[in-house]
This record gives C-alpha cells, structure tokens and sequence, in this order.
C-alpha cells in the first residue's frame, strides 16, 4: 500500500480543479497549471478533497499511485503559495546582477554569463551574491536552479562557486595538506 497515494489531498478555497480523464487542470491566485498524467491512476474530487487511486495492484501502478499523488499536491500547494530555491555565491568578485526580468553572473570566466527567465520564473537579487528563484512550477524552479548553480559549481578545494543556501561543500586538503 502506498502512505503517500492514500492520503488525500486538501484543496483550499479559491482554487478550482479540473478533471478530464487523465488531465488534470489546478487554477489559483497565482496561476494555473495542466498535466496529463498516467492512464493507470484515476483522480477523484470530493468536498474539498482529491483522492488518488489505481486501477490495479501492478509494480508500475504502485508506484505511479504515489507519484501522481505528489505531483497533484505540488500543483496545488504551486498555485496558491508558490515554490523559491535560494543560491548563493562564493568567491572573490563573484557575483550576480539583476539585467531585467534576466540575471547576469560574474563567476570567474573572462566573459559574463546571461541566464534567462523562462516563462512563469522570476529572479529576485537581494544582494550581489544570493539569488532567489521563484515560481508556481516546482519542477520548473528546481530546474532552473540546478541550471544556475550547473555554471559555476562549489569546487573542493576553496569553496568557491555557485551553491543552494546550505548546502555543504566537501572539502580536500590540496597538495600541502599531507
């Protein structure tokens, strides 16, 4: 039995759910968001409430049971409150700018990097070395900062480069530390 797949999932007020077969449409103050999910879960909408099920007791069905649970409560849970990762930057002279709805990175390189805000994510620089990402799509924000942080990664040695707000860095010793 999946924990996950069984527990219901809350819709507050204010969001409207829709659902046609196997596609799926949440509609909040911040947004709205689709997804066509697999043919071997059914969505059912009750006062309030969304419950997941499966059609069979199948590996695949088991596992899709719980997964589709989460990625329809991460739709809720996106278009009413929202979803932000938090980066920030080490290193001497490293930092970031704010170009726009664009952010523009000065990690190192003889040139600057421009990293553009697809749609639906927005860039906040509180200050020349965090930059917060935000949006209604968990997938999507998470992708983005995995994309920011893919430029200049955290190196072992000094720490420097880009990371998410506490993560640790392993570090190594170097050549003098025998």
């Amino acid at each position: 039995m999946s924990r996950i797949g069984q527990m219901p999932v809350t819709v507050p007020s204010g969001v409207d759910v829709t659902i046609d077969g196997n596609n799926v449409t949440v509609k909040g103050s911040k947004g709205e968001l689709t997804r066509d999910f697999h043919d071997r879960v059914s969505f059912e909408a009750g006062d309030g409430e969304l419950t997941v099920s499966r059609l069979d007791d199948t590996r695949e069905s088991k596992a899709l049971h719980g997964l589709s649970r989460a990625l329809l409560n991460n739709m809720v849970v996106g278009v009413t409150d929202g979803f932000s990762k938090e980066l920030e930057i080490h290193g001497v002279g490293y930092r970031a700018v704010l170009k726009g709805n664009d952010v523009e990175l000065q990690v190192g390189f003889s040139h600057t990097v421009l990293v553009e805000a697809p749609e639906g994510i927005t860039f906040v620089v509180p200050e020349p070395t965090k930059i917060s990402i935000s949006g209604i799509d968990k997938e999507k924000v998470g992708q983005v900062a995995a994309n920011i942080r893919k430029v200049r990664p955290p190196e072992p040695y000094k720490g420097k480069g880009i990371r998410y707000v506490g993560e640790y860095v392993r570090r190594k010793a170097g050549k003098a530390g025998k």
